[in-house]
């Protein structure tokens, strides 16, 4: 059996520092991220709301993805985000 995938991204805030990530258990990663759980780059640049997500049915196509968000251009990932988030809303309540 496969394990299901997450893609995502945190901002500081609107047009702040991001970060992409990729998880098997979405909500608890992103709780570890708010909750500091692991000193790094998110603690230090105070990185926490959850502003856009994916699902993929594989861990392995997840991974392809994540890799392929982190060459991107800021503004690409900007626009990715606004496109299914304009307002860059916390999406983390909607997950709990």
């Amino acid at each position: 059996m496969t394990k299901q995938g997450y893609v995502y991204i945190l901002a500081s805030k609107p047009y702040g520092t991001l970060y992409i990530g990729v998880t098997s258990d979405l909500v608890g990663r992103v709780w570890k991220h708010r909750e500091e759980v692991h000193k790094g780059f998110t603690s230090k640049y105070d990185v926490k709301r959850l502003v856009w997500f994916e699902v993929h049915d594989e861990m392995g196509e997840a991974i392809y993805r994540e890799k392929q968000l982190k060459k991107w251009k800021r503004d690409w990932k900007i626009r990715l985000i606004e496109s299914e988030n304009p307002d860059w809303s916390d999406r983390y309540q909607n997950l709990i």
